[in-house]
């Protein structure tokens, strides 16, 4: 056996469009990533907020699900 590492693929380029919508991914899912790091420094800080201030889940699964039959549909 060899011990040498297999070398790696060729990449193939992308078009426009393509390289395009993987940066708006990759900025959108950076921000999604942003909001997570702040509410877990914000819970380091002061600690977990109080039951009473936050909002049941069922409330908060209805408002998404009406915010998502209001969206326009998109193809994958």
């Amino acid at each position: 056996m060899s011990q040498q590492p297999a070398p790696a693929p060729a990449r193939q380029p992308l078009d426009e469009h393509a390289a395009e919508s993987a940066r708006a991914y990759a900025a959108d899912q950076r921000a999604k990533v942003d909001v997570l790091a702040s509410v877990l420094e914000d819970i380091a800080a002061n600690g977990y907020p109080s039951p009473e201030s936050g909002v049941p889940w069922e409330i908060a699964r209805d408002a998404h699900l009406a915010r998502l039959a209001d969206e326009q549909p998109r193809v994958a």
